[in-house]
């Protein structure tokens, strides 16, 4: 090969390299499930039902709920946000970064 070496790849897992091992466990990630309902200034509305969505630390207040189902639903002409049912779950986050963190 041009006095160049090539690359030995072995498939035998024998011959592999030790896999190193994490001495941190993973933080628990965190997300919410809950209910909502929207109205909008222009007299119409939007509900949800079982939503989820990632968040950062183990819990979120009903006002930061709200206010991030308006950013990242991108609503716009909001009136009022109701907080229904909510809880919070450990299961890992969907999104590769929080919007919130």
């Amino acid at each position: 090969m041009d006095g160049e070496e090539a690359s030995r790849v072995s498939l035998d897992p024998s011959e592999s390299a030790p896999v190193p091992t994490r001495t941190m466990e993973r933080m628990a990630e965190h997300r919410v499930i809950f209910d909502f309902e929207v109205d909008f200034s222009n007299d119409g509305g939007l509900q949800g039902q079982g939503f989820r969505l990632d968040i950062v630390g183990d819990d979120i207040s009903d006002d930061e709920l709200a206010a991030y189902i308006v950013e990242d639903l991108r609503l716009l002409m909001v009136e009022n946000v109701r907080i229904l049912k909510k809880r919070i779950i450990e299961e890992p986050h969907k999104r590769l970064r929080s919007p919130r963190g």
